[in-house]
């Protein structure tokens, strides 16, 4: 590229002159290129050490002027191409003018001017896409596509200096972290070592030092074991290797590929060698720890956040912390856990103003509410710029109605015996569900689901009075007494007492409320006002796979509890699920799912329930209910990794038994619900709500530690679950209001011992005391690993499924297909974030099997095809793959599956010679061969013009018709003996009849080379030039074009005269065409019509060779049935063959042979003057072949087998074996040159 003039004082030093005028030097930098010798080694080693490449290209041009001694750098290139380019330029429109000047001066200042203005012209007609990014950052991005040969779409996020250990040795060089993969460039006294890995292929990220390595990175592939280390700043790198490798996860998880965020606010100052994707990913990073502290909604975005002080008024103090402010949210964390959190919608805000500063209360601010709660803020450092930020902000909030929070809060303290109207948007409940509720409504309320349905269910008893009913009044006048200290609504202070009253449960009357508090779900319905009736809706009258799936498991829920057993419960449980399965069709529906929505229902409206269960399914636990229920296989790894940390006595024990995995499923997925009796599990999820997955984490730790010495004395899997099973069936809440119910988990007890009752409150205090210590954070960067792991494992079982399935139809090993199957998806993923618009990207269904989930298109095939095929045929390679695409591709959907891929590569692999020439021959007929390449045949004829003499055709033709006869008459001579050994059995013929037709329909029939179509001469002509590409560059490559020139000239004569034979007798044809069409089912089944067609083939040739007159017209079975027929024809009367001796067989075939093919390579488009083909011109005609195609030539694949079986060269390239794992791995080594317009290949580790 162009360089803004700079001044040079060494021009020699590390650099080699090679051009030179009287005006610029074209100069390589020692080291680049060949040769160097010891100097150039030191400088590679330099530029790679010191990262000096990144800012000095190997090639540059300096402009001198003669007795001047300052050399100016006037433009620098990566390669000799575009530097020659540059020099091309300057030779051609500098030079002459340059002579005319007589100042030096006035040269270089000319110079300079020429060279700014070419820069100013080139930079305005770039796009300023990337401008953020600082210069050095720019050229580091240049060198790794350079390096590594990656195309422009892929963005390089941040470098580092860092050591690679290969062996015991250290190499120094340069780690670039790019979107889509991990790349290491070293170069050290002439040794290099290139690492690319994709980041979907690491398997394990760890951070860590050993006495034989210091602090360093180990990356886990399934190949292979690589160790960074010697960063400056390791937190830094190992923390954004995380979130690419987390990124690519969730690309193979559901297929979202990495979109950088464009709205992202420029910085306020310039950041040093910072990009703009890292800046992209650190905001991220930020948003997702922000959402998941606040359980804020998953579009939140933080915009920024600083150091204060926040008044709390219940303790009369200034609790240091930090705030965070976001486009709809003002949060506040204190710097002691637990002191302190606080969320404020902007939507509540009325007043945001500064108050006075002192010397006590620095830089207050003040922000009241519409609750009349005033929150005072100090020791902010920007306080002006943060206001203006805040006021920025209220001014896009949505002006709405006043909020209607206190009227919504207030049913959940009102008289449990008569509630108030409902404000649903929905009337959902029929008026005949009216006769089969409850008679403790008050006058006039329509029972409906737009209340918990615990209220319309509750069976009112004494104990209400008694001691439990005492107590649930105590737990709600604490909660009233907390909310008048507090607050309370969404902008309640969270603090520890606040935890501690949640441990004791939340009172029933409450729980709707703070459940829709902690997890954020309020926040989310009220900014969505209507959204749910909306989808309810939509979804009225939808049937797919979710929906009834759905109606399978409604009546599974909860059916021992009364709001279950009538229409009203079950009609809110179907409207709350299928509306969830329409908004996230992702997920749609997943066992689980309604046990814990029937719950939800108890406490909540339906609209609350709904957004309960997207605050569950979408950010509490995530990934839980898909298909694969990734989320609970993670959380369940975690699980496993906290028993080997607390418990690890009992670690080793559970892992023997295979426990883990069978309990932690059904535990995490229901949240102990289906576990546990409901009075029990309800006050596990009050905690949940609050706490999040930690708390369920910590709980089944407590159960484990409870039952260890049980535990460790089992014997089997089934003992460790009785065991469990027992105890948590026995976990009981004495203080429940509710009457019991009966929990439907078989209570098992051992012998007449009556069970030891366990109080839910104790497990839970026990759970705290032993295992408080979990944190959040922390369980999040487990969760990281985790999700490695279980994704990677969950895609070698769809490999090993995919394989399964292929492996009995297809001719290649398990180790083989694996290695396809790798080399296919990793095509596939390409598409994902190289292709910006291939459908195949667009298109994979995760509820599809395995083996249609990745699927390519045919630019996609033509890479593979070219770089895999043991028929590489030159410039002509793309065309002959595009057409076995069109041949794989049945459901012409223009992409085709693993499946589809390796039959096509096992028919050039695989099989003898008949099946590979079966496949070739395919290949030059629709659908394979599309109309338009056919024209070119029209040039092609041009090709076979040599005159030759009636006698040398027919001679051609009795030697070729000789060798059909013999293939054709062994063939049927097999299938008519087989027919006659049937019919000397004792089974009935009409049996056999019907026992092969029932085959037929039961199993997809073999196709034989009976079923292939004839070839028209343009198609001949296609496969011809094919033959002769395919044959380019083969050792034997002269044997070969000598072969096929042979073969070729044959197959025309045979053509020719088959052709003349078939013109005779229209008349008698087409009364056979009429008889023998007539039952066609009879024909293909009845083995007595096949033996009575054998058989007139021995009796009467030539009316069979007549058949072949209006074959095109005929159908097709008829017509395939009688191809062969009509070549045997040369037995009749008056047949050549008739006519000559073994011996003159032998002459002749030998005298066929003549051909003479010109020296070198030889492609298709070369045969013309200098290749003699014989046997081009029609017995009877002396017009020569060249201007039009004849479009009664036809010739059968059987006569083109058994040509090719006379030409021992050809068989033996055909049945040459050849090794596709060889072919696998230099796929993988080969140095890839990529191009923005296509997709490009991957490279495994080398160096």
């Amino acid at each position: 590229m162009w360089l803004g003039p700079e001044e040079v004082l060494l021009a020699g030093a590390l650099w080699v002159t090679e051009r030179a005028n009287p005006f610029f030097l074209l100069q390589r930098r020692r080291g680049h290129g060949k040769g160097g010798g010891l100097t150039g080694l030191l400088v590679g080693t330099l530029d790679v050490v010191l990262d000096s490449s990144a800012r000095v290209a190997p090639y540059r041009i300096l402009h001198q002027t003669q007795d001047s001694q300052v050399y100016w750098a006037v433009a620098c290139g990566s390669s000799r191409k575009e530097i020659t380019k540059h020099w091309e330029w300057l030779e051609n429109n500098l030079l002459q003018t340059l002579s005319i000047f007589d100042n030096e001066e006035d040269i270089t200042t000319f110079v300079k001017g020429k060279i700014h203005g070419i820069i100013a012209e080139e930079n305005k007609n770039e796009q300023p896409q990337s401008e953020e990014d600082p210069g050095k950052f720019k050229e580091a991005e240049l060198k790794m596509r350079k390096q590594f040969g990656m195309p422009e779409v892929e963005k390089l996020v941040n470098y580092y200096s860092c050591s690679y250990w290969k062996g015991r040795v250290p190499r120094q060089g340069w780690l670039y972290l790019t979107v889509n993969h991990l790349c290491f460039y070293s170069f050290l006294l002439g040794k290099e070592v290139t690492l690319v890995i994709q980041w979907v292929d690491v398997t394990q990220l760890e951070k860590n030092a050993t006495l034989l390595f210091p602090e360093c990175i180990k990356v886990s592939t399934r190949d292979s074991e690589l160790y960074f280390s010697m960063f400056l700043n390791i937190n830094e790198t190992f923390k954004l290797m995380e979130q690419l490798a987390n990124i690519a996860m969730r690309q193979l998880l559901d297929n979202e590929s990495f979109l950088q965020d464009k709205s992202l606010p420029k910085p306020r100052k310039p950041l040093k060698n910072i990009s703009a994707l890292k800046r992209d990913l650190d905001a991220r990073a930020k948003n997702e720890c922000y959402r998941a502290t606040f359980r804020l909604p998953k579009d939140e975005c933080l915009d920024g956040h600083t150091d204060c002080t926040l008044w709390t008024p219940f303790n009369k103090m200034h609790i240091p912390g930090q705030m965070f402010v976001s486009n709809n949210y003002i949060c506040f964390a204190s710097k002691a856990e637990e002191a302190c959190h606080l969320i404020i919608p902007l939507r509540e805000v009325t007043i945001v103003e500064k108050a006075d500063s002192s010397s006590v209360l620095p830089s207050p601010l003040s922000i009241s509410t519409k609750s009349k709660m005033t929150f005072f803020f100090a020791n902010l450092k920007d306080r002006d710029f943060l206001v203006q930020r805040i006021s920025d902000f209220l001014q896009r909030t949505p002006s709405k109605k006043p909020c209607s929070s206190d009227r919504e809060w207030k049913w959940n303290l009102a008289d449990p015996g008569c509630e108030l109207p409902s404000s649903s948007p929905l009337a959902v409940s029929p008026t005949s569900a009216l006769s089969n509720q409850p008679g403790n409504f008050c006058a006039g309320e329509v029972p409906t689901a737009s209340q918990g349905l615990l209220k319309l269910f509750r069976r009112n008893s004494e104990e209400l009075l008694g001691s439990k009913g005492a107590k649930e009044k105590m737990k709600e006048e604490s909660w009233n007494i907390h909310f008048f200290e507090y607050g309370r609504g969404m902008c309640m202070y969270r603090t520890a007492k606040t935890r501690e009253l949640v441990q004791k449960g939340i009172p029933e009357n409450l729980r709707g409320e703070l459940w829709l508090l902690f997890s954020g779900a309020w926040n989310e319905m009220v900014t969505h006002p209507g959204y749910y009736a909306d989808l309810v809706e939509k979804s009225m009258g939808k049937y797919n796979l979710a929906t009834e799936e759905i109606e399978r498991d409604l009546h599974r829920s909860m059916p021992e509890h009364p709001a279950f057993q009538n229409e009203l419960g079950i009609a809110a449980l179907r409207r709350v699920l299928t509306a969830y399965a329409f908004r996230n069709p992702t997920i749609g529906y997943c066992q689980a799912m309604n046990i814990v929505t029937s719950v939800l229902l108890l406490y909540c409206n339906e609209e609350e329930a709904f957004w309960l269960l997207v605050a569950l399914c979408e950010r509490m636990l995530p990934d839980y209910y898909n298909t694969r229920v990734v989320g609970a296989l993670v959380d369940q790894g975690i699980f496993e990794e906290l028993t080997r940390e607390y418990l690890p006595q009992l670690s080793e024990k559970m892992q023997d038994l295979g426990v883990i995995s069978t309990i932690s499923l059904s535990w995490f997925l229901t949240l102990f619900l289906s576990v546990m009796p409901f009075e029990s599990a309800v006050v596990i999820v009050d905690c949940f709500f609050y706490e999040g997955i930690k708390f369920i984490l910590q709980v089944s730790l407590a159960i484990l530690d409870a039952n260890m010495e049980k535990l460790l004395q089992c014997c089997d899997e089934g003992e460790a679950m009785t065991i469990l099973g027992r105890y948590l069936d026995n976990v009981v809440n004495r203080q429940s209001v509710s009457p019991p119910i009966p929990h439907l988990h078989a209570l098992l007890t051992s012998g007449d011992d009556p069970p030891l009752e366990i109080d839910i409150f104790e497990l839970i205090k026990t759970s705290y005391e032993k295992f408080s210590n979990l944190k959040a954070d922390d369980i999040e960067q487990m969760r990281f690993k985790q999700r490695l792991k279980v994704i990677q494992s969950l895609e070698d079982t769809a490999k090993k499924s995919v394989v399964r399935a292929v492996s009995g139809d297809i001719g290649f090993s398990i180790e083989e297909l694996e290695e396809l199957y790798v080399v296919f998806k990793a095509k596939y993923l390409m598409s994902c974030y190289w292709g910006n618009n291939r459908a195949a990207a667009a298109r994979r269904d995760q509820s599809l099997p395995y083996l249609e989930q990745y699927r390519i298109d045919m630019e996609q095939f033509k890479e593979l095809f070219i770089s895999l095929t043991p028929w590489s045929c030159g410039a002509h390679t793309p065309v002959l793959a595009g057409r076995l695409f069109r041949l794989l591709d049945e459901n012409r959907d223009s992409l085709i599956n693993f499946k589809e891929f390796v039959t096509g590569m096992s028919g050039m692999y695989h099989g003898d010679l008949t099946e590979k020439l079966k496949v070739l021959y395919k290949l030059h007929l629709p659908p394979a061969l599309n109309p338009e390449e056919t024209e070119s045949a029209l040039e092609a004829t041009s090709y076979f013009t040599e005159d030759v003499t009636t006698e040398g055709n027919a001679t051609l033709l009795m030697i070729f018709a000789g060798t059909a006869f013999t293939f054709s008459a062994n063939h049927l001579t097999v299938v008519a003996c087989s027919y006659l050994a049937e019919e000397k059995g004792t089974s009935p013929q009409d049996y056999r009849y019907y026992l092969r037709m029932w085959a037929k329909e039961k199993e997809s029939k073999k196709e034989t080379i009976k079923d292939l179509p004839k070839m028209s001469q343009e198609q001949f002509i296609e496969l011809c030039k094919t033959l002769y590409n395919m044959f380019s560059e083969d050792p034997v490559e002269q044997e070969l074009y000598h072969a096929i020139a042979t073969v070729a000239s044959l197959l025309l004569r045979i053509g020719e005269v088959g052709k003349k034979f078939s013109n005779k007798p229209m008349r008698k044809s087409e009364d056979y065409k009429a008889n023998s069409t007539q039952d066609p089912v009879s024909e293909e089944e009845s083995p007595t019509s096949e033996q009575s067609q054998n058989s007139a083939v021995e009796q009467q040739p030539q009316a069979d060779h007549e058949d072949k007159t209006c074959g095109d017209a005929q159908p097709e079975k008829t017509q395939q049935e009688n191809q062969t027929l009509g070549d045997v024809s040369g037995e009749g009367q008056g047949s050549p063959l008739q006519l000559l001796s073994d011996d003159e067989t032998k002459d002749d075939m030998s005298m066929s042979s003549y051909s003479m093919v010109s020296t070198g390579s030889l492609q298709c488009e070369d045969i013309a003057d200098d290749t003699v083909l014989v046997g081009c011109e029609g017995s009877s005609s002396a017009a020569r072949y060249g201007s039009t195609i004849d479009t009664d030539w036809s010739i059968s694949f059987e006569q083109i087998l058994a040509s090719m079986l006379t030409e021992t060269a050809l068989v033996n390239y055909f049945e040459k074996k050849v090794d596709i794992l060889q072919k696998i791995k230099d796929q993988k080594k080969v140095e890839r040159q990529f191009s923005s317009s296509s997709d490009y290949e991957l490279s495994s580790v080398s160096g």
